[in-house]
């Protein structure tokens, strides 16, 4: 399939699952729909604007069309803050079986062809990141850490598997790093690469994986899967 129709396919996918996330509104004005709120904060990971919707506005009225609406067919394109709205109470795990659809149409059009590399096996790169943090906000799925000055710091974090090869990378389904109910520790990276190990081991051993991790990650293993550190270079 060629690349332009792969991307279509998937952007297909996308719409389809999107379209079925909970909808929180309980009055009449459903002028955005779900998808349109999931696609256009999706394509900000294109465009990177500062403000989303003034740069696609603007080229929607130099162009005529956004490649909000060009790339991913959104009907109507809501604002920073409608988008926060109505997509903050949805559950992440909402999102979590577009990954799997990804992955298995580029697994059926031949395309994971061209990620293998170390003994014909798929590089899946796991690492945690942190992507929030402060001092003054505080929820009961944050994790903390008091600094040598004293001062305590509330975050979230996340494992992100990636399947990586040079000049391309396909992300797969993140292990979230959060308080875990009947354990006392507070949650890490390697406990929570542990439950992504467990929970979909066996779906990437079957298709020949060498897991890569940092220092904190790479004592893991499981069934059919290697672990290496990720500054190993072959």
């Amino acid at each position: 399939m060629p690349a332009r129709g792969l991307f279509n396919r998937i952007v297909e996918l996308f719409r389809q699952r999107l379209s079925s996330l909970p909808d929180k509104r309980t009055g009449k004005n459903h002028r955005y729909g779900m998808e349109d709120a999931a696609l256009s904060a999706f394509s900000v990971f294109f465009t990177q604007p500062p403000s989303f919707l003034a740069y696609q506005r603007m080229m929607e009225g130099r162009k005529g069309k956004s490649n909000a609406q060009s790339l991913f067919g959104v009907h109507q394109i809501p604002s920073d803050n409608q988008i926060r709205n109505l997509l903050d109470p949805v559950p992440p795990e909402q999102v979590f079986p577009v990954f799997e659809d990804i992955l298995q149409v580029l697994e059926q059009q031949g395309s994971l062809k061209g990620f293998r590399s170390l003994a014909d096996t798929l590089l899946v790169a796991l690492d945690g990141t942190e992507y929030f943090r402060s001092s003054q906000i505080h929820c009961a799925s944050c994790s903390t850490r008091t600094l040598k000055t004293g001062e305590t710091h509330d975050f979230h974090s996340v494992v992100t598997p990636v399947i990586v090869c040079p000049g391309q990378s396909q992300a797969l389904v993140p292990e979230f790093i959060v308080p875990q109910e009947g354990h006392d520790q507070q949650d890490c990276e390697m406990t929570a690469a542990k439950r992504w190990l467990s929970q979909h081991g066996q779906r990437f051993s079957a298709l020949k994986v060498t897991v890569l991790g940092d220092a904190s990650i790479a004592t893991i293993s499981t069934v059919g899967i290697i672990c290496l550190p990720s500054c190993w270079k072959g």
